[in-house]
This record gives C-alpha cells, sequence and structure tokens, in this order.
C-alpha cells in the first residue's frame, strides 16, 4: 500500500498533530513500512485460529477479595506522620 505525503498531513490535521517538514519524508516511510507489514499479515490463513487478546496466557496477580480482620484504628493510624486522634492529617488539596 502506498501513502502520500498529502494524506499523511491531512490525517495530522485531523489529529491536530503538528509534525516537523523536516521529518515528513521519514514519517511517510515508516508509515508505509507499517502498511506493508500490515498487509503481509493480512496474507497469513488463520483459519481455525482462535482469537486472542493477549500472544501469552496471563493470569491475574491478584488475590481474591475476601472479608477479613481489620486493624484497629490506632495501630492503623500508628505509623502517620500526621494524625489527630481518630484519622490521618493530610495537606489541603483543594482551596
Amino acid at each position: 500500500m502506498n501513502i502520500t505525503t498529502q494524506e499523511v498531513l491531512q490525517v495530522a490535521g485531523l489529529a491536530r498533530l503538528e509534525l516537523d517538514p523536516a521529518h515528513l519524508h521519514r514519517i511517510v516511510s515508516q508509515i508505509q513500512d507499517i502498511l506493508a507489514y500490515m498487509a503481509t499479515l493480512n496474507a497469513l490463513d488463520t483459519t481455525g485460529v482462535e482469537p486472542t487478546s493477549h500472544a501469552i496466557a496471563l493470569t491475574s496477580a491478584f488475590r481474591e477479595d475476601k472479608p477479613g480482620e481489620h486493624l484497629e484504628r490506632e495501630e492503623a493510624l500508628s505509623g502517620a506522620p500526621e494524625r489527630d486522634a481518630e484519622s490521618f492529617l493530610v495537606p489541603r488539596v483543594i482551596g
């Protein structure tokens, strides 16, 4: 597939991107290389290949969320740099 400089500039304009004219030829060439590679991938026979969201199987690293014992207030506040009798004290963020 061949893409023109004008097409790249048009898409850049739609995306509100400013392209450096000195690098425009290189960008067009890189996009052409990407499109050529995509055409190669599209030519592959994937009949019978199940769609996947990842190339390798992933499992969740998080533990199951189960209710458990909670910290007592004093223990939870014990390491706080600033606190009062009931709460963590933090700097005001919204004025």
